[in-house]
C-alpha cells in the first residue's frame, strides 16, 4: 500500500500541490488525471524524492522514499522518457543504470525483449523516435524488478500498436500484484483498463475512488467528459 498524505508545495506564491492525499493498492492500476498545471508531475516527483514536500509524506508499506534500502526494487519510475544520452546505445543505457542503482546487468536483455527493442539494443539512443524512448524508459524502471511501476505520461509518442502494448504490459503487471500509478491525458484510454482513478484540479484532490463509481457519476457521459466537468467545477470555485 501507498500512502499519500497531505502533500503541498509551493514554489514561490503559487501553490503547485494543495493538501492532497490518497492511497494506491497492489494489484489495480489508478489513473492520475487533471488538466495541464493540475500538480500531477510535481506530485508523482515528491513521491520519489526528487522533491521536498512544504508539508506531507509519502509512504512505502510504512517506510518514505529516503528510507527504502533498495529503491529501484521497490519503485520502476519514468518522469522523463528523454532523460537519457543520446550517444548510449540501448543497452548501454540500461547497463549504466543497472550500474547506479546496484542491479543484475543480466536483467539488461531480458527489458529490452520485453519493451520490444530486442532489435534496436545496439542502436544510439539520439535515433529514436519518442515512442521507442519511452520503451526503452519503462525498460529502465522495470529493471529491478518493482513492486511498483510510476509513470508520467507514458503514452505520448507511442503508435496504436505501442498503446495497445502498453495497457497489455501494465494489466498484466497488476494482475501479478504489482501497483501502477500512471498519468495521463490519454482519459478514454485509461477508462479501457484502469481499476481506480486520482483526479485532480488546481492542485487539489477532486476525487480518488474506483473508476466505476467515477463512471456511475452520470452514465450518460463518458469519463473523459465526466473527469473534465469536475475539475473545471473545481476551477470555478477556485476562481470565485
Amino acid at each position: 500500500m501507498i500512502t499519500v498524505s497531505h502533500l503541498t508545495k509551493s514554489y514561490g506564491r503559487r501553490t503547485v500541490v494543495d493538501d492532497l492525499s490518497f492511497e494506491l493498492a497492489p494489484g489495480r492500476v489508478t489513473g492520475f488525471v487533471g488538466p495541464n498545471g493540475a500538480g500531477k508531475s510535481t506530485t508523482m516527483r515528491m513521491m520519489v524524492g526528487l522533491a521536498r514536500p512544504d508539508v506531507g509524506d509519502v509512504t512505502y508499506r510504512g517506510s518514505t522514499y529516503a528510507e527504502l534500502r533498495d529503491p529501484a526494487r521497490t519503485i520502476g519510475a519514468v518522469l522523463d522518457a528523454r532523460a537519457m544520452h543520446p550517444g548510449r546505445s540501448a543497452r548501454n543505457h540500461l547497463l549504466a543504470l543497472a550500474a547506479i542503482s546496484r542491479l543484475d546487468a543480466a536483467r539488461v536483455d531480458e527489458v529490452l525483449h520485453r519493451v520490444g527493442l530486442d532489435a534496436a539494443a545496439t542502436e544510439r539512443v539520439g535515433g529514436f523516435s519518442l515512442g521507442m524512448r519511452q520503451r526503452l524508459a519503462i525498460a529502465g524502471a522495470l529493471l529491478g524488478d518493482p513492486e511498483v511501476l510510476m509513470l508520467d505520461e507514458p503514452a505520448n509518442g507511442l503508435d496504436p500498436d505501442g498503446i495497445r502494448w502498453l495497457r497489455s504490459m501494465l494489466t498484466g503487471f497488476a494482475a501479478q500484484g504489482g501497483t501502477v500509478f500512471v498519468s495521463s491525458h490519454f482519459i478514454a484510454e485509461l477508462a479501457t483498463f484502469a481499476h481506480d482513478l486520482v483526479i485532480v484540479g488546481n492542485g487539489r484532490l477532486v476525487a480518488a475512488e474506483p473508476l466505476a463509481e467515477t463512471l456511475d457519476r452520470d452514465p450518460a457521459l463518458s469519463l473523459e467528459d465526466i473527469v473534465l466537468d469536475l475539475t473545471r467545477d473545481l476551477a470555478r470555485h477556485a476562481a470565485a
